[in-house]
């Protein structure tokens, strides 16, 4: 079966701050633990993974934590908790791999992106390791660097800068 593009699913939230914090070595998609609100307010786009992060507890399982989900106004009294611990769901095998690799100096489990396939809630996530300082300016010069070789493609291509009316 091939591997679904990112066209065949909803995406409904990003932790772009990982991607600046972390570099991300690996990538493994999980399933979630959800009751009935959480579902709804995930379908309607209402997440943010910002300061999240997961854990595998001594009992070989995983889970997501400080996700915000926002409460599901319909829902009222039967409503959720917005930052409680969720469970995800992976094979054994997986965990165990993980939980080796996550236990070496300097990595953690971070959500990456909460997406809706088959009309099931799934998370990706990425084994990371911390971001020096001076590796997040070399990244912000790098991408910095990349956008002004891109403009000045593009003026070269039209056939010089563009005369703003000064």
């Amino acid at each position: 079966m091939a591997k679904k593009t990112e066209a065949e699913f909803k995406v409904v939230a990003r932790n772009r701050k990982a991607y600046h914090d972390y570099s991300i070595d690996d990538t493994i998609e999980a399933g979630l633990v959800l009751i009935g609100s959480e579902i709804k307010s995930i379908r309607d786009g209402r997440v943010n993974l910002r300061d999240s992060y997961a854990t595998i507890d001594d009992h070989g399982e995983v889970w997501m934590h400080n996700a915000h989900i926002a409460p599901y106004d319909p829902a009222s009294r039967f409503g959720h908790e917005p930052r409680r611990s969720r469970k995800l769901l992976l094979h054994k095998r997986q965990i165990a791999r993980w939980q080796s690799r996550a236990q070496a100096k300097g990595y953690t489990l971070i959500p990456l992106r909460m997406y809706i396939r088959d009309n099931r809630a799934k998370v990706e996530l990425g084994l990371a390791r911390g971001k020096r300082q001076y590796d997040k300016r070399a990244a912000i010069a790098k991408r910095d660097d990349d956008r002004r070789v891109q403009r000045a493609m593009r003026e070269s291509e039209r056939g010089g800068p563009r005369d703003r009316g000064d």
